[in-house]
């Protein structure tokens, strides 16, 4: 059953007990994001607002402000976030409303310190935009027109006054970008503000610090009781039965006695009455589910969601509360072993490789974030064969459509909390204020299945040991020092995971990544480790085969974005690496001499400023592709692989597969293929040649592997044969040579290894492999055929070359389209179709379609 009619179930079924008891419902709910404004505070010059929003997009509609990814405009905007900025709306109340027993205002994200009027009466202020705030207001209000303000504080004004308070400075990183961001004194005040860490700068990310409504505010009014949350716990999962229990976290005006009933999918399952106490309280009922279909992740399965509902009934009136959950096992493994300790997923029984990648937020400004973005990006994690996203500690706590698209997509979420690069206050209230934003989000989220895991935080252990932080700190302050490590162990090792065994403790908690436990450095045999000698430390590429923990949970290395979106931000006077421009859309502190040093080792140097950019994606591809395939050649050893990151907040060089416009760089296309269930894997280890077959899928694999050496004109030199029984789950080499020997009589410099994987007269894997870099082969200039057709939906492109045509870019000019493949070989005597995604007519395409190879990129 879809999720859109199970939901009309539902519906029904709480429609037709709402008609057996009162009409009016116990709760009522009304969105507010309508007919605000705003104005600098203390001037009183209201303009239109956006709700949920942020003062920056305000005043951009509002042609206060030019866009601040444009060029170099981020850094004309540094004073917004040093005023306060005042909201304001109106909305009216009747008299049947003022005679409900309850009156609240629920704002979902108050971005971030915020104090609240109605009426012009104080009624709250907040300090922190990743928790959810629900104000009584009921005193407050007049029948007819009421008046609500939000009066947004300064984060940095707010952020310098704990600065100065805290009598010591404590360790963030260079990730605060305070001297562009132009604070007093340069002081680094992110850490004392419960906000998302890469609002005030990373090294991919602009320096842009908003404040505002983020997510949506509602009025609520509800009598006797309502239900505040409800817990969804899989007891025991078996192909015949599912155990559950529906825990209700019910807040009740009195002593009642009430009706709980559970449904499944829409229908009743269970009920049974019970006695309400005044107060909150939690209230449980244990149903079942017979021959439960299991959910899988994307590739071993299907994702069947199950709707379940709370009805409430109280005085023959009704108040609901339903979510979704798919029926699964999932238990991160940690035995001892032969090398270590074993950290990787087991899901229904079954060990399971996780291929993936790290998520940033998908913009600086939330709330621009649209519902198709958020689609696309988890299109694309699906669509390049991904099983795990990590979402990651300096940005937030996603909106649950993401959570909603990963439970059906199949994709499973390391889920951070938001703490990243930096020791943190320990004084109570920042405490307290921490424990309570765990619990809102550990509530909103545990009923997804998506969720795998829950993290403490992103590096900060890895900076205290091995960045030299405690080192530095020690001698400088021993007193200090060990305040900011008695923070740390307070949040990372007692609140975070108290509260994770408090509110869904069948989940694990990891208290830092990487780490090989808790409060243990990584050391790559006892947990995840992020792998950053590819790039900071200018090791090759190679190394990423050998440098491999039980699960490697980061790596990267950057690439700008295409030329189609360097045009976007940039004007031609702009395009040069070394730009004011591009160097501003470049937060690396190594970026482009890094990019230069690796590009310079294996390629010629580009001709121009595209040529550039073209070469750049071509390199981060391959250098990833050397982890990716190492890393899934070294399972069970190694059990996932998370390369940094799917995505972009703005307009930049990074370390993406997709830039900020979602275009799927070389990186991404090369992904899809390092990720497929099956990957045939040619690689050098010392003196020899191996190729690795892993199999993903949960049957055993009786097939053939194919090599041959094929000349760049299409001339095969050698071939060889050899069966592949390829068990279920596995990775394995099955054919190896001393390279040298094998070498001995062909030429490397005009010739490629072609390794194909065969199943009943079907190709199920293909990979290609040169001996040498680029630079060092004789590339041919090859004359590539086009024949272009319109498909529903688009075009199909059949592609035909006379000689090798490496890393094949395809092309149309400004209009948008989304190609199946790019960035490919394509060898003489085959045929490549891709489909292109578009809906410019036929014949714009046809003038606008353009092909790059490798061979024309140089001078």
């Amino acid at each position: 059953m879809t999720p859109y009619i199970s939901r009309l179930f539902i519906l029904a079924a709480t429609l037709l007990v709402a008609c057996q008891t009162n009409d009016t419902p116990l709760m009522m709910s009304k969105e507010l994001n309508n007919g605000w404004q705003f104005s600098e505070n203390g001037k009183d010059e209201w303009l239109p607002a956006t709700v949920p929003g942020t003062v920056h997009t305000d005043l951009m509609a509002n042609d206060k402000i030019d866009d601040p990814f444009y060029r170099l405009n981020e850094r004309d905007v540094q004073w917004i976030d040093k005023l306060d900025w005042d909201y304001r709306t109106s909305f009216m109340v009747d008299r049947d409303l003022l005679k409900r027993d309850r009156i609240a205002l629920d704002f979902k994200g108050l971005d971030t310190y915020a104090e609240i009027f109605v009426n012009e009466q104080p009624v709250a202020s907040t300090d922190n935009m990743f928790r959810e705030y629900l104000v009584d207001i009921k005193p407050y209000l007049e029948e007819g027109e009421n008046s609500l303000q939000i009066t947004f504080l300064s984060p940095i004004k707010e952020g310098i006054k704990k600065y100065d308070a805290n009598g010591f400075e404590i360790m963030v990183s260079d990730n605060d970008l305070a001297e562009i961001g132009e604070v007093e004194g340069g002081k680094k005040v992110s850490v004392y503000s419960r906000k998302a860490g890469y609002h005030f700068g990373w090294d991919w990310g602009p320096r842009l610090v908003p404040s505002g409504i983020w997510r949506s505010v509602y009025l609520k009014a509800w009598d006797e009781a309502r239900i505040e949350n409800l817990q969804l716990v899989q007891n025991e999962v078996t192909d015949d039965l599912a155990r559950l229990t529906a825990v209700v976290e019910v807040e009740s005006q009195k002593k009642a006695e009430a009706t709980y009933e559970v449904l499944v999918d829409g229908k009743p399952v269970k009920s049974k009455v019970i006695k309400l106490e005044e107060g909150l309280h939690t209230y449980s009922l244990d149903f079942e589910i017979e021959n439960p279909k299991l959910w899988w992740t994307h590739g071993l399965g299907e994702q069947p969601l199950y709707a379940v509902t709370a009805n409430l009934t109280v005085d023959n009136r009704l108040t609901s509360r339903e979510d979704r959950i798919g029926i699964r096992t999932l238990e991160l493994v940690r035995d001892h072993d032969e090398q270590g300790t074993s950290f990787y997923f087991k899901l229904n029984g079954v060990p399971v490789f996780m291929k993936g990648a790290n998520y940033i937020p998908n913009d600086v400004f939330l709330p621009r974030v649209t519902d198709e973005n958020y689609r696309r990006v988890i299109n694309t994690a699906k669509n390049s064969n991904m099983n795990m996203l990590r979402v990651w500690g300096g940005g937030i706590y996603e909106n649950d459509l993401f959570y909603d698209l990963c439970d059906e997509a199949g994709i499973l979420v390391w889920q951070d909390f938001m703490f990243a690069c930096a020791m943190f206050p320990g004084d109570e209230a920042f405490l307290n204020n921490v424990k309570e934003e765990a619990i809102d989000n550990i509530k909103r989220l545990r009923n997804h299945p998506s969720i795998a895991m829950w993290c403490g935080n992103n590096e900060i252990l890895a900076a205290w040991y091995g960045w030299g932080w405690k080192k530095k700190e020690e001698a400088k302050n021993k007193e200090n020092a060990d305040k900011m490590w008695k923070a740390y162990e307070d949040i990372f090792h007692t609140i975070l995971p108290e509260a994770v065994e408090a509110y869904d403790s069948d989940r694990f908690y990891w208290a830092s990544s990487p780490s090989s436990g808790t409060g243990i450095e990584a050391d790559l045999k006892n947990g995840d480790e992020h792998y950053w000698g590819v790039w900071w430390g200018k090791e090759p590429f190679s190394k990423y085969a050998t440098h491999i923990a039980r699960f490697m949970s980061e790596y990267g290395f950057q690439s700008f974005p295409e030329f189609k979106s360097v045009k976007q931000y940039a004007l031609p006077e702009d395009y040069d690496i070394v730009s004011e421009v591009m160097n501003s859309h470049q937060r690396s502190s190594i970026g482009n001499k890094t990019i230069e040093y690796y590009m310079l080792q294996d390629y010629d140097q580009p001709k121009d400023f595209e040529s550039f950019l073209y070469v750049n994606h071509v390199l981060q591809a391959e250098g990833i592709k050397f982890a990716l395939e190492g890393h899934r050649r070294a399972m069970p050893y190694c059990m996932g692989s998370l390369y940094w990151q799917i995505n972009d907040c703005w307009p930049v060089a990074s370390w993406s597969s997709t830039d900020y416009y979602q275009r799927w760089k070389a990186l991404q296309y090369y992904v899809k293929k390092g990720y497929e269930p099956v990957l045939v894997s040619p690689y050098i280890d010392g003196n020899f040649l191996k190729i690795g077959i892993v199999n993903d899928e949960l049957r055993e694999i009786n097939a053939q592997l194919n090599l041959r050496m094929v000349d760049f004109d299409g001339e095969v030199v050698w071939e060889k044969s050899v069966l592949a029984d390829v068990p279920a789950n596995s990775s394995n080499s099955y054919f190896d040579i001393n390279r040298y020997d094998f070498l001995r009589d062909k030429n490397s410099r005009e010739q490629v290894l072609v390794a194909e994987v065969v199943e009943k007269g079907q190709v199920i894997a293909r990979n290609v492999f040169y001996f040498r870099p680029v630079k060092e082969m004789r590339l041919p200039h090859p004359e590539v055929s086009a024949q272009i057709s319109a498909v529903d939906g688009g075009c199909r492109i059949v592609l035909k070359t006379d000689k090798l045509a490496k890393n094949l870019f395809m092309t149309i000019g400004d209009e948008e389209g989304f190609f199946s493949d790019n960035y490919f070989d394509l060898l003489p005597g085959e045929k490549a179709e891709i489909t292109l995604q578009t809906s410019v007519e036929l014949a714009k395409i046809k003038e606008a379609f353009k092909i790059q190879t490798l061979d024309t990129a140089f001078k």
